[in-house]
């Protein structure tokens, strides 16, 4: 009869050993032989007529090494199972010698393998968690800035002869060049539409009086300031890191005038962008207006809070891995049956370590909250985000949300697999944090938008 034993070889790397008696696989074994012999075609033989020597000849050692491992594969599942191990990736085998293995001399075997233990672990208690709300500042000029938006996008664009004001819009072609304006060979093309008024300063006098066809040779560190230059050299496919980018000459060849005409601020435009809402004056437009910015920023305060409480977790729960197994088992991840590869040297292995590590804690407190909370995905959660996803795709057209055509899209992704799993962890993701979120007590601070996003890109920058 077959036996597993465990026993301990490490910090919560345990080796269990599977011994097998004859009487445990050879019955599955000689079973395999009859229905393979039923099944073979062989030549010079009809079917189901193949002697068993010969059967036992020709395919013999296979079937018999995958029933001993089967026999090993349930033995191991089975002990897992009864015994609540709860363990990290699947078994590794230890050096066993398969050649050990001989259908002619069917004995008693033992097989050797290591498993790596989940460990227990508590979480922080978020409530005495010190966190911020940051509360950002909605002021005159964000608002007033984003009227003006609202006003050109919804503008009318109307074709000029000739530039004669800084609110002109130019229609160009950046034609990358030397300093004297030849052409450099290879060099980059790109089309742009741009306000008369995004070059600096001292340079948008130069466009005055231009039309189609006229060109001008710029330096770009010359014809626009920091902040524009910088959107600017990234439109060009050039690297905004790179201080030399800005030294680059470009033709700048305008290919047509325009001017864009506002929007007038009336009751056809406020219905326009909120229909249904009653919004009549500009008073109520402008009020609308920085409703919807100040629910930008609370919703990047909400994300704020949600880094602070992942740190929080992260950083203050304390969890021990069994390391020597996990980097085992990361060496033996560099290849599959299709695709067979060499195992990652041990000095890969150190190197891709502590990420692993970092995301292997992540999933695990993960996994506790999700248990301990009863959070769940349910697959009507999951089609509402595909129909939220379809709407932005669209950009946020006010599509009906009956339409059929909506729901065969819907429908069509809920099939596919990798989709679902991947809007299945996505929403619980959120969860997760929603349920966090509930539990931290932040403070609130007042913060201007620019210092917020000067916080939120230095942390960025440190974490990568």
């Amino acid at each position: 009869m077959a036996t597993v034993t465990k026993e301990n070889i490490g910090l919560l790397h345990e080796k269990l050993t599977v011994k097998l008696e004859k009487t445990d696989y050879l019955p599955s074994f000689e079973k395999a032989l009859k229905e393979y012999s039923k099944k073979a075609n062989i030549p010079g033989f009809r079917k189901g007529m193949v002697p068993a020597g010969l059967i036992k000849k020709m395919y013999g050692p296979s079937l018999f090494t995958d029933e001993v491992l089967k026999t090993v594969d349930r033995e191991l599942i089975g002990y897992l199972q009864n015994d609540k191990l709860d363990i990290f990736a699947q078994p590794l085998p230890l050096e066993s010698d398969f050649k050990q293995l001989d259908v002619n001399n069917p004995a008693d075997y033992t097989f050797e393998f290591e498993v790596g233990m989940k460990p227990d672990f508590n979480l922080p208690d978020l409530t005495k968690a010190k966190t911020t709300r940051y509360v950002v500042t909605i002021t005159d000029e964000m608002l007033n800035n984003e009227v003006d938006r609202l006003q050109n996008r919804y503008g009318n664009m109307k074709d000029e002869e000739t530039v004669t004001t800084e609110d002109n819009v130019l229609n160009v072609n950046f034609v990358e060049a030397d300093e004297a304006g030849n052409e450099v060979e290879g060099g980059i093309r790109k089309d742009n539409s741009i306000l008369v008024k995004y070059f600096s300063e001292g340079y948008r006098q130069n466009w005055m009086g231009k039309k189609a066809g006229d060109a001008a040779t710029v330096q770009l560190k010359n014809a626009f300031d920091e902040k524009e230059r910088e959107w600017i050299i990234g439109d060009l496919g050039l690297n905004k890191e790179d201080t030399a980018a800005a030294d680059r000459f470009f033709n700048i060849v305008i290919t047509k005038v325009g001017l864009l005409e506002k929007r007038e601020l009336n009751e056809e435009f406020f219905t326009q962008l909120y229909p249904g809402q009653e919004v009549k004056t500009a008073e109520e437009f402008r009020s609308k207006v920085k409703e919807e910015i100040q629910n930008y920023w609370n919703g990047q305060a909400n994300n704020q809070i949600h880094d602070q409480v992942f740190h929080q977790l992260v950083d203050h729960t304390e969890i021990k891995f069994p390391e020597g197994f996990l980097k085992k088992w990361i060496k033996t991840q560099n290849s599959t049956p299709e695709n067979p590869q060499p195992e990652k040297t041990d000095e890969e292995v150190e190197k891709e370590f502590p990420t692993f590590i970092s995301q292997l804690k992540w999933t695990l407190i993960s996994d506790k909250i999700v248990q301990d909370h009863a959070i769940q995905v349910d697959p009507d959660e999951v089609r509402a985000f595909a129909k939220q996803q379809l709407f932005s795709y669209m950009g946020g057209a006010n599509l009906g949300e009956d339409q059929p055509w909506v729901a065969d899209y819907v429908e069509k992704m809920m099939k596919d697999r990798k989709y679902v799993e991947d809007a299945y962890n996505r929403i619980q993701t959120q969860k997760i944090f929603e349920w966090a979120a509930t539990q931290v007590k932040p403070a609130d601070k007042d913060i201007s938008a620019e210092e917020f996003t000067k916080m939120v890109e230095a942390h960025q920058h440190h974490h990568h």
